[in-house]
């Protein structure tokens, strides 16, 4: 696509002309799902209507073609995020499922007793969880980079947290509730130049989540060991995922879970595994989702990012500038490098009931703690409302919401 028309990009939603309370949906929960194009929804229904066979179990045609189309997804994908070979992305259930399937493997072989993990302190709980669990099974002690009160990392305490105990290090490309974007290239060289760090026994991973849809990946540029994200968030469907991982590390790690598809055989005695990347896909895949994502990235590859930033950026902007106009607003998180995400709160309503008031305006806003609650205690608030913004909104949108916003706060007021 040549031109970035932000109405002919609507047109590929259906769910963008519904109407909500009798008025026209406005979307701005992009953060925690985006709406799906018409080419996603017609690719799985393709599947299911002609293609619907399970993979990699048959002979038969349905068999090959359904085999044929989710591997080609596979393709994709590795092709998008710049993997060297497609075996180094793993499909999972989402970001979660990803972050818990590294942090189980790796615990065994690289974690013991008193060993680091480093994360932060604006991680999603997909990415704080998963290594409490880690250090609980193998006594390793899990360490939080500070955040300062714009939202940005502290780099400095990064430096001072990193030792020769560190094995892991775990962090967020894009906050879900705060917007920041952290430099990940800089991060990772950051890491791996630390004097005390040992180079051969450290794990970096990157949770992609929030970035997939927002920013340019390229996993050998960065040169991270891991990267885990969704599809859902990246206008595919819920349940898939991936996990990228380089190939030297998910040659080396145990399965995560047993049964079929993972194994090249079994006896009661013992088993063998399947090569990367079905050692980590045991049972029966999400084969029409992973159809799906392969479709969402394709039509994702139509655009620019260059485009696609500028725009969410003019929006972003749009939206703070008025939202500071309003009395009695705090934005949370005012990085210097920001996403199109903006979490606020209003000094005479409590943020759930700001949502409710919203959706009765036809806008679709997210309030609550965003699976960030470090986040929250580190800013004093119960909650916040964020707005989450997407390639398919509009400046009209974002009047419509500071409108509304006032609006309904106004009764507050009085």
């Amino acid at each position: 696509m040549n031109a970035f028309d932000v109405n002919r990009i609507r047109a590929d939603f259906p769910i963008l002309s519904t109407h909500v309370h009798q008025r026209p949906l406005v979307y701005l929960d992009n953060a925690a799902t985006t709406q799906k194009p018409t080419a996603v929804i017609d690719a799985m229904d393709h599947y299911y209507r002609h293609d619907n066979a399970n993979v990699h179990r048959g002979l038969h045609a349905l068999s090959e073609r359904a085999t044929q189309k989710m591997e080609s997804a596979r393709r994709e994908i590795a092709t998008f995020i710049n993997a060297r070979r497609p075996e180094q992305v793993i499909f999972t259930k989402g970001t979660t499922d990803a972050l818990n399937l590294l942090a189980h493997s790796l615990s065994q072989v690289l974690l013991q007793a008193d060993d680091e993990i480093v994360i932060t302190h604006m991680e999603h709980h997909s990415n704080i969880v998963p290594w409490q669990m880690a250090c609980e099974r193998t006594g390793a002690i899990l360490r939080v980079v500070r955040i300062n009160d714009q939202g940005e990392l502290d780099r400095d305490h990064l430096n001072e947290l990193l030792s020769a105990k560190t094995r892991i290090v775990s962090f967020t490309a894009i906050s879900n509730s705060l917007g920041t974007i952290n430099p990940v290239a800089e991060i990772i060289q950051q890491v791996r130049q630390h004097p005390d760090v040992d180079v051969e026994r450290i794990a970096i991973s990157v949770d992609a989540a929030q970035a997939l849809a927002h920013q340019a990946i390229d996993v050998r540029a960065l040169d991270c060991d891991f990267l885990a994200f969704s599809a859902h968030k990246a206008f595919g469907p819920t349940g898939i995922g991936a996990l990228y991982g380089k190939a030297d590390w998910l040659e080396r790690l145990p399965p995560y879970q047993g049964g079929g598809e993972m194994i090249r055989t079994v006896h009661f005695d013992k088993s063998t595994y399947a090569d990367i990347p079905h050692k980590f896909e045991a049972g029966t895949p999400a084969i029409a989702e992973a159809i799906g994502f392969g479709a969402a990235i394709a039509y994702l590859k139509r655009f620019a990012f260059r485009d696609i930033i500028e725009h969410e950026h003019r929006l972003l902007q749009r939206a703070t500038d008025r939202l500071l106009d309003q009395p009695g607003t705090r934005l949370i998180g005012e990085a210097a490098q920001k996403a199109g995400v903006i979490s606020l709160i209003c000094d005479e309503v409590h943020p759930h009931d700001l949502g409710t008031l919203l959706d009765f305006e036809g806008i679709a806003v997210r309030a609550g703690h965003h699976c960030t609650m470090p986040v929250m205690e580190r800013y004093g608030v119960p909650a916040t409302v964020r707005i989450s913004l997407s390639l398919y909104n509009t400046i009209e949108e974002i009047d419509i919401f500071c409108d509304a916003l006032s609006r309904v706060r106004k009764p507050f007021r009085e």
